[in-house]
């Protein structure tokens, strides 16, 4: 017997993911998980959780763009500017630590876009979160889901960004997309996912957060 819903071809504009992200539940997306630990570097890799526990961690915040683009929705990532002294080079989404000023996460983030690539938030609509994730260099991160709307422009803060681009919606939300690889740090193998895309190269925390997104919206 088919499931007719699960038949159906996935949609992939902007409507559909704000109506994916109102209905998620982060407080009860975790299952077995641990609640304090939620998603993060230690899914793939165990043997971090001992490290994770009871350790405090700075809170952050990124803002995951989706642009109600028509049919296909896109997704604004960031190539983080290689003269900075962590993550550089890397692929990321727009955000940053959640300085005290900030009222929430949803602030935090909005901001950090607005600081690095431009993106006024009077065009952005949060939508939903997804599970805090856990990193091992120190950070809760909180991913802000959020519809942007057509009539902004981007002006890149060359301090922090080398580059902004698009990848469609429908790429990043794609299974087959998604690879899982390994290399070996401080003399121990650390696994991740990876999202090549063109000549951008997605992976590690990005990559992870992407993957969540799958899992938690589209799978």
């Amino acid at each position: 017997m088919t499931d007719t819903a699960s038949a159906l071809p996935q949609v992939f504009d902007a409507s559909d993911f704000r109506a994916r992200a109102q209905q998620h539940d982060p407080e009860h997306a975790f299952g077995a998980e641990p609640a304090h630990l939620g998603h993060g570097d230690h899914v793939l890799n165990p043997d971090l959780v001992s490290g994770l526990v009871g350790v405090r961690l700075r809170e952050a915040a990124v803002l995951v763009p989706v642009i109600d683009a028509g049919a296909e929705a896109h997704v604004i990532l960031t190539r983080r500017a290689t003269a900075m002294r962590k993550h550089s080079g890397q692929v990321a989404f727009p955000g940053g630590a959640v300085d005290p000023e900030d009222d929430s996460v949803e602030t935090a983030a909005m901001r950090e876009a607005e600081e690095e690539i431009g993106l006024d938030r009077r065009f952005v609509e949060p939508v939903g979160r997804l599970p805090v994730y856990m990193t091992t260099t120190g950070f809760r991160i909180t991913p802000v889901l959020a519809v942007v709307h057509p009539g902004f422009t981007l002006t890149v803060n060359p301090d922090e960004v080398d580059a902004v681009f698009e990848t469609p919606l429908s790429f990043l939300m794609t299974q087959a997309n998604h690879r899982r690889e390994s290399r070996v740090w401080e003399g121990i193998e650390r696994h991740y996912y990876v999202m090549p895309y063109g000549e951008h190269y997605i992976w590690g925390v990005t990559a992870g957060i992407i993957r969540t997104m799958y899992e938690r919206l589209y799978a």
